[in-house]
């Protein structure tokens, strides 16, 4: 390295040293003056807004999971109700159906009736009467006539009271459907809304989290990361990352060393949990769940023969043990070929 020439003098130094130039004193205070308030710290000083502390950030994300499992369960019960909606909808439907059948039916019967009564007393029934070589059978037939013709009418509007009822049940049981429908999708939104804000903590959260850790990848570095929730999920969480650093090892399950279901089964464990050790059974160990319903204790599978799996603490996150040669760690999802989420306990 060549020697360094000394650098030329300046600000209000050099508007105030020796040499050739030289200045009055009025103007080099002038000059300090405005030297400071150009370059120096302001009048008055910005006043940030505190940021959050980790603690309160993870509180932020446990509350917006309790909205999340409020809403999610309104869910649900509206999902029941638009079931049963659609139930009643389907009933009224086949209810109208028959009454229609039945009504054709007995309209069929009235006119037939109707043609009966026409043919034995359509010329007048005086007439007819005086006409009849059996006096006594035409009344017969007459009153017989007339009282089918009576029934026949009752039942007519027996049908069509029936008709009307199935037609009001069908309009009812549809405007329940619509809006159980419309009560489904302003929960869905709501919930959208939630998981989004989720995740914007979380991001939030572990970003800093991993910040405080000094965590910019490559060499593994131990990261405190507080858990949300206070179930056996985050509690088994808990415990994997206790266990950040200690080394793979193929088939190990600790305490010392791990491999990738074996972290798994250990955390599991601490919280009262057995699971198998081998994905393939763990991945069959609890509710699947899609990615952007993920929490953290849930198992994160990866690969079409789900030969790798850790769990997820939130924020895109992972703790597990990767490969001979590293140590469990935490990771982001990134662009593995996740295959599914696995939720062992809340």
């Amino acid at each position: 390295m060549g020697r360094h020439a000394r650098p030329r003098e300046r600000g209000p130094r050099a508007l105030l040293g020796g040499g050739a130039l030289r200045v009055p004193r009025r103007i080099a205070m002038v000059a300090v003056t405005l030297t400071a308030v150009t370059f120096g710290s302001p009048l008055v000083a910005a006043t940030a807004e505190p940021k959050p502390s980790l603690n309160e950030l993870k509180n932020q994300v446990e509350r917006h999971y309790e909205e999340i499992e409020s809403l999610t369960e309104q869910f649900n019960g509206q999902r029941e109700r638009l079931k049963q909606a659609r139930r009643s909808a389907e009933l009224a439907n086949k209810t109208l159906e028959k009454s229609h059948a039945d009504l054709e039916q007995k309209r069929l019967k009235a006119g037939q009736y109707a043609q009966d009564a026409y043919m034995l007393g359509g010329i007048g029934s005086s007439l007819a009467l005086a006409m009849s070589g059996d006096p006594d059978g035409y009344l017969n037939r007459a009153a017989t006539t007339y009282a089918l013709q009576m029934q026949q009418g009752e039942e007519v509007a027996r049908i069509a009271k029936a008709m009307d009822v199935a037609e009001r049940a069908k309009a009812g049981a549809k405007a329940r459907e619509a809006e159980v429908n419309k009560l489904v999708s302003d929960l869905s939104t709501q919930r959208d809304k939630i998981r989004k804000l989720v995740a914007k903590t979380e991001s939030t959260l572990f970003r800093r989290a991993l910040s405080q850790a000094g965590n910019t990848g490559g060499r593994a570095t131990k990261i405190d990361i507080p858990i949300p929730g206070d179930g056996k999920a985050a509690e088994a969480t808990k415990w994997a990352l206790t266990q950040q650093l200690k080394p793979y090892v193929w088939g190990a399950a600790g305490p010392s060393s791990f491999d990738c279901s074996g972290l798994v089964m250990w955390a599991y464990q601490k919280v009262g949990i057995s699971l198998p050790h081998y994905t393939g059974d763990q991945w069959t160990a609890g509710t699947h769940v899609s990615r952007q319903d993920l929490r953290a204790g849930d198992l994160v599978f990866f690969y079409s023969d789900l030969h790798h799996v850790g769990i997820y603490i939130g924020g895109g996150m992972m703790v597990h043990a990767p490969r001979t040669g590293d140590v469990v760690r935490v990771v982001p999802l990134g662009n593995r070929p996740f295959v599914g989420g696995v939720r062992i306990a809340d």
